[in-house]
């Protein structure tokens, strides 16, 4: 199954810098998902200032409980960085048929 997760960072004048402070951490399980084929594409959502503001990313998972135990074990969500997350199934265009 394929997904969408867009997750809104929270909006306090802290949020930014608990984002900057377990970043490292949150790509370190990415670069573990992309081997394992689950993390497709995705990356941090900018304001008009180039503020990061959230997260889109495109995940492969077996079943929707997967997706939400990952989702309970990242870091932008245990050190609350994402406030609401929003994830719809979805059927992603395999870009290599493109190449």
């Amino acid at each position: 199954m394929q997904f969408i997760v867009t997750a809104y960072d929270h909006t306090d004048s802290d949020a930014l810098n608990r984002r900057l402070a377990c970043r490292e951490a949150h790509l370190e399980g990415i670069k573990r998902m992309i081997k394992q084929g689950i993390f497709l594409s995705g990356g941090a959502m900018l304001d008009d200032q180039g503020k990061m503001i959230g997260s889109s990313v495109h995940l492969q998972f077996p079943t929707r409980a997967a997706l939400d135990e990952w989702l309970a074990k990242d870091p932008y969500v245990s050190e609350k960085v994402w406030d609401r997350i929003e994830v719809c199934e979805a059927r992603l265009v395999p870009t290599e048929q493109f190449k």
